[in-house]
């Protein structure tokens, strides 16, 4: 039996603060329903609801060296949904509000992605992979070089790193190398760690790991640019054999119209009728026109640029004059926090045109999933979109997505064609805010033609995003691994 272990910064239910923690969340258990014994290690951070704390159990206590330090470490254990779980535990890293943004983060992950090697012979539970994720985890593999690669029961053990997020990289003053990280001056150079003069935790795992993957396949290859490579795209061209692309799934069973708790009114593809009457409460809820045949076009984001908010903030007051002129009538809803000046520029246009748009600035599960529910279509003209999850389970609850074609919106989200009658959403090529204004008319257009709308709503709940195939090509690529 393939024996993998996640280690990661955040995973759903105990931490997140985005896609990552729903991925670390999801993928181990469909992977454990595979046959793979899958395991997951994460900080054991002071915000972790208590109702968990009080299911671990201390598995170890130990010191770790964190430069010329000796730090206490404890490994904390316990079951979720069939999954092991480990938290590294040391109060003075992690007993304290929020995941990172800390001065000392450097030392908070290098001890953490220390701790995690420390752990493996105490722990019962030697793994034949070490899948880290994103730039916290990013000096494991650096680290297992340096140190226990040599020891025997560590001798087979192989790295994945995948990379979330190109953007977010974990870049530290040199100094850390030695004072922190316990590793020698030959890691420090342009094939290693070494990153405009700093360390970089995320090339660590870039240059110390076996195999590198990233979260769609569109996205792979975008980071092999100097556009999307956040200048690490030549390092990326020469990586490239090691690199692979696997598009993110959701949780069929956590995402599921059919049985979903948390909005108004329960339906599947078979049952398309009882839908509006989410859209019905959602629009009573929110205060906006109750009518049926108006369409909701809905933003759930972070309220930050790359996201294409600043696309929305040249056209969208533009767009809803033309639609008032027009008659061609349409409503926003948005839900999210960001940035100070995008979180004001919804408050205004919420204020301005009461019943038509409501800008909730806040992050409410429930909320959330009643609005992909409840609204028509979902907008999401991201600059760039490693993978994206919105758009996924939109999809699921037959609210149509209009992207941009870029990253994982392009991998799963095929424009409709009336011809054919395949497609299950609608893009734009160019970021752009006319392109995005014309996909937006395209769907306001279309909305009107019930028999064709509905085919595109069940397309897109007929699509497959569940984490099963992509679970399978993590098989494929860990067994590659291991020869």
């Amino acid at each position: 039996m393939l024996k993998i272990l996640f280690v990661a910064a955040e995973a759903v239910p105990f931490c997140k603060t985005g896609g990552l923690g729903d991925v670390i969340g999801s993928l181990p258990k469909e992977l454990k329903q595979q046959g793979v014994d899958a395991r997951v290690m994460l900080p054991n951070y002071q915000d972790i609801p208590e109702k968990y704390k009080k299911e671990m159990v201390l598995k170890d206590k130990f010191f770790v060296q964190v430069g010329w330090r000796q730090k206490y470490c404890g490994v904390l254990q316990m079951e979720y949904q069939g999954i092991t779980f480990y938290f590294i535990d040391n109060e003075d890293y992690f007993k304290r509000h929020g995941l990172y943004g800390y001065d000392d983060d450097a030392e908070r992950f290098g001890f953490l992605c220390r701790a995690v090697l420390e752990s493996l012979d105490k722990i019962d539970f030697m793994p034949d992979i070490l899948h880290c994720h994103d730039w916290h985890t990013g000096m494991v593999s650096v680290l297992f070089d340096a140190h226990y690669r040599h020891l025997p029961e560590y001798e087979n053990i192989k790295t994945l790193f995948t990379i979330h997020n190109l953007r977010y990289q974990g870049v530290f003053p040199k100094e850390i190398l030695h004072d922190i990280l316990s590793l020698d001056w030959k890691y420090f150079n342009a094939d290693g760690v070494e990153f405009n003069d700093a360390v970089s935790f995320l090339k660590g795992g870039l240059a110390y790991s076996d195999m590198i993957s990233t979260v769609s396949r569109t996205y792979a290859e975008e980071i092999q640019d100097p556009y999307f490579g956040e200048q690490l795209d030549g390092f990326l061209r020469k990586r490239q054999e090691s690199l692979v692309g696997i598009i993110n799934g959701i949780d069929y069973d956590e995402y599921n119209p059919a049985t979903d708790t948390k909005i108004f009114t329960n339906y599947d593809v078979k049952s398309l009728a009882k839908r509006v009457e989410n859209k019905l409460a959602l629009q009573k809820q929110l205060g906006l026109a109750v009518n049926a045949d108006i369409p909701i076009v809905a933003i759930v984001s972070r309220l930050v640029g790359p996201k294409g908010i600043d696309l929305m903030e040249r056209r969208l007051v533009d767009m809803l004059k033309e639609m008032s002129i027009d008659n061609h009538d349409a409503q926003l809803v948005v839900l999210g926090t960001g940035e100070a000046r995008y979180e004001n520029f919804f408050r205004y246009i919420a204020w301005q045109y009461p019943g038509k748009i409501s800008a909730s600035i806040m992050f409410d599960d429930a909320l959330a999933r009643q609005i992909y529910a409840g609204a028509d279509m979902f907008l999401m003209p991201s600059l760039y979109e490693p993978c994206g999850i919105g758009q996924l389970i939109a999809m699921r609850y037959g609210c149509m997505p209009i992207v941009r074609e870029t990253g994982g919106l392009k991998d799963t989200v095929q424009p409709y064609d009336e011809e054919t009658g395949k497609g299950n959403g609608f893009s734009f090529a160019n970021y752009n805010a006319h392109e995005m204004s014309d996909a937006i008319d395209a769907a306001v257009e279309m909305f009107s033609n019930k028999k064709q709308w509905n085919k595109v709503i069940a397309n897109g709940m007929k699509s497959d995003y569940s984490w099963q195939k992509s679970a399978q090509q993590y098989q494929e690529i860990y067994k590659k691994m291991l020869g």
